[in-house]
């Protein structure tokens, strides 16, 4: 199965989340940071990473003497990463999403594959579980070409165990890119103004994916109780609830495992692994009926 831990808005404690069950998983996993923009799973699983490799995206170069100006590339292109001005082909790598389109209307082959760095892909190991992450290049806009890359993977990576996805927060395309492949949706929010507002964005963002999805309320105890009641009125689980204190925010800080320095709270996360399993579970029984 594919787990994404997921949140609207960034600081609700996602990583937070993804640390504790990763550290409590009983079967085989790859734990997988997909917040390309700003990885932090690896601050607190620590991994040894023993493979870094640059990841590219495939983007056109002109052959200026080949091209007609016929503007079919410009045409095709949603992105207008390629246009025709005043009689000259100009090609802006920077806005190429990599799907090649223009390569395949080009009727004089005057476009060939070039190529631009997006950032890199580390692999390693933490604590005997594979662990993948990616890291954008400083100035790079585009996350969703390096998530596909990685997430090319996970057919394989799947075959090996389950795999549990740290995913982007908000509700973009990025975010979007990173549950889609999930068995299960785990929401991370609080219970204040913000975390409500952003919680609700999120749910209604996902929901047409027709995916299990849960909620984890962290810092518990703070606000209000609008979240319970939209999670109620909404048939939303809610599968676990972090307490506010000052011994997770402690432990935070120092770049501890919460689960693993806070025993009493090992129970919580045992449960929560294990609503999320019957979750996918019952999904994916449904499905097959």
């Amino acid at each position: 199965m594919i787990y994404a831990v997921a949140s609207g808005k960034g600081g609700t404690g996602k990583t937070t989340m993804s640390s504790s069950l990763a550290a409590l998983w009983d079967t085989p996993i790859t734990l997988v940071d997909l917040d390309v923009e700003e990885p932090n799973l690896h601050l607190f699983l620590k991994p040894e990473l023993n493979d870094i490799q640059k990841a590219y995206i495939e983007v056109p170069e002109a052959d200026e003497d080949k091209c007609t100006k016929c503007r079919a590339c410009s045409d095709i292109c949603q992105f207008k990463a390629i246009t025709i001005m005043a009689d000259t082909l100009l090609t802006f790598p920077e806005m190429c999403h990599g799907c090649g389109g223009c390569f395949e209307v080009c009727p004089e082959g005057a476009l060939t594959p070039g190529k631009r760095e997006l950032g890199e892909i580390c692999r390693g190991t933490a604590d005997g579980n594979d662990f993948i992450m990616g890291r954008l290049r400083i100035g790079e806009a585009m996350s969703p070409p390096l998530m596909r890359q990685i997430r090319e993977e996970f057919p394989a990576l799947k075959a090996k165990g389950d795999v549990l996805i740290d995913a982007p927060p908000g509700v973009s395309c990025p975010a979007m890119a990173a549950v889609m492949d999930a068995d299960c949706i785990v929401l991370v929010t609080e219970p204040t103004p913000f975390g409500f507002h952003d919680f609700k964005l999120a749910w209604e963002a996902f929901k047409p994916m027709g995916k299990p999805m849960g909620a984890i309320i962290n810092r518990a105890g703070i606000g209000d109780n609008t979240v319970q009641n939209f999670c109620a009125d909404n048939d939303i689980p809610i599968w676990a609830e972090i307490p506010y204190s000052r011994e997770v925010a402690e432990a935070y800080s120092k770049g501890d495992v919460i689960a693993k320095a806070l025993k009493p709270l090992e129970p919580t996360f045992t449960a929560l692994r294990e609503n999320m399993r019957a979750a996918a579970k019952k999904a994916k029984e449904v499905s097959h009926a």
